[in-house]
């Protein structure tokens, strides 16, 4: 989701305050989003450098296949194992987005031959580190593991 046409030009002093202030903030690629795991293992926490603060859960087909099949040799497919992890992110979800919906989230699925997520999306203001923090503060409070 990096689109460096976008980058706010206050994007390296952003991330370098938020990897020294969060540390378990990841970025996957050079100048692209910095992501942090959140305490409910499920969920992710992510800002961009285009001004997004992104709460995200999503599973990997493959691990699915893997949980469902419970060690059988059964393959689920494609299609069925889709519908199984629509299913099982809904459950994921449906505990938060109320919450989130009320805080000016929008949501989007996205769905792909590797992976399903639910994305959580808001901007933010990049220049206002002081209230940054206090939104990862609070993410990281509501995403605690039930």
């Amino acid at each position: 989701m990096s689109d460096a046409s976008n980058t706010s030009p206050l994007w390296d002093q952003v991330q370098k305050h938020l990897k020294k202030t969060y540390p378990g903030f990841v970025q996957y690629e050079a100048g692209g989003a910095l992501t942090l795991g959140l305490d409910d293992e499920d969920w992710q926490l992510e800002i961009t450098p285009q001004g997004q603060l992104i709460c995200q859960a999503g599973y990997s087909l493959e691990d699915m296949q893997s949980l469902l099949s419970d060690g059988t040799p059964e393959d689920l497919g494609s299609d069925e194992l889709a519908k199984q992890v629509k299913f099982y992110i809904q459950q994921v979800v449906s505990k938060y987005r109320p919450r989130l919906k009320a805080e000016g989230f929008t949501e989007r699925t996205e769905m792909t031959d590797e992976y399903v997520a639910v994305f959580f999306e808001r901007p933010i203001n990049l220049a206002n580190l002081s209230e940054l923090d206090q939104l990862i503060v609070r993410y990281q409070q509501q995403f605690t593991a039930a």
